[in-house]
């Protein structure tokens, strides 16, 4: 195995989501081939024998696994899978310096490395493998799908391509030159002000006390985020967000580009009233074959899909996995 650092880990229940008694729930560690070394929440059937199909839970991009992957992973291991949350490099119990950083190639990484360890635990059936990426680590999550065949399967959940929505903005407001160069250049100087300076400064989580005139979905993140529903205190959006210069490579680096070469299935499930809706649309248009479904729910938002019961379907999710894997 390899050497993990050895992380401060919270023992107690921390989570915003009720603990289901069914379940059986401890911490764990791995280790991704960047050397960091990465904290997760290991939910299991009570009283399960032998070798279980798994799945590995992660996002919303900005959150942490005591939110709503946590949720996932602990409803999908009463469902029968052995399940883990985990958190992503640079954020929340999770090693990696300078803190609050995003990567694309080592944030699917992560989704790999969470494979590894499935893979090599007696309790997994290493056959039977898949991912759930929520929000941002959507993107993720098809990225890895993309790069790892161990993957049996992938859902991405109310999906965000961060590398297209750095890239072009919000409904393509800002794709093309200017603007993006005006943003190269306003990251550029951040570097060096910071690089003198020798500490970075965070850009804020979900903006609080909010606007009046804030968009409806900036709304729906601070009911979430902002308030006892959600808020965690190592959640960036909960708190003071990624770093400025956190996302830089996000513009450069389009993650869905082999999409249409991933052979196992892939669920895409968005809210039908989600501002974020067209990323997983344009998802699907770049996944190849028939074993690929875009579900959409009617009347959800886009986090909707982070807690809501009524809104996130999960006995869809159980026969996906079930049937793909």
């Amino acid at each position: 195995m390899m050497q993990a650092e050895q992380l401060e880990l919270v023992q107690d229940w921390d989570k915003v989501f009720p603990r289901n008694e069914r379940v059986e729930h401890c911490k764990v560690t791995f280790v991704n081939r960047y050397g960091i070394t990465l904290a997760a929440d290991l939910y299991k059937p009570k009283g399960a024998e032998g070798a279980l199909a798994a799945l590995a839970v992660s996002g919303p991009f900005g959150a942490c696994k005591e939110q709503s992957s946590g949720l996932y992973a602990q409803e999908m291991a009463a469902r029968g899978f052995l399940a883990i949350a985990f958190d992503p490099s640079f954020t929340g119990e999770s090693g990696g310096e300078p803190r609050r950083m995003a990567s694309p190639d080592i944030n699917t990484e992560d989704f790999c490395a969470a494979i590894d360890y499935l893979s090599c635990r007696d309790d997994v059936d290493a056959e039977r493998i898949g991912i759930i990426g929520i929000c941002g680590w959507g993107g993720m999550a098809i990225n890895a799908a993309a790069l790892d065949p161990r993957i049996k399967a992938t859902a991405a959940m109310t999906m965000y391509d961060m590398t297209r929505v750095t890239r072009e903005g919000y409904f393509g407001s800002a794709d093309n030159k200017e603007a993006r160069d005006q943003q190269r250049a306003a990251w550029a100087a951040q570097r060096t002000a910071e690089y003198a300076s020798g500490s970075y400064e965070r850009a804020g989580g979900v903006v609080d006390p909010l606007p009046e005139d804030a968009p409806q979905f900036v709304k729906d993140y601070h009911a979430y985020y902002k308030t006892p529903r959600g808020y965690h205190e190592r959640s960036g959006n909960s708190t003071d967000g990624w770093n400025v210069i956190g996302t830089v490579s996000f513009m450069n680096q389009p993650i869905l580009s082999m999409a249409g070469e991933i052979d196992t299935p892939v669920l895409l499930v968005h809210g039908e009233n989600a501002h974020s809706r067209y990323f997983s649309e344009g998802a699907f248009k770049l996944l190849k074959g028939d074993n690929k479904e875009l579900m959409i729910i009617p009347g959800a938002n886009h986090v909707d899909l982070y807690d809501n019961f009524d809104a996130i379907p999960f006995d869809k999710l159980q026969s996906f996995f079930e049937e793909g894997m």
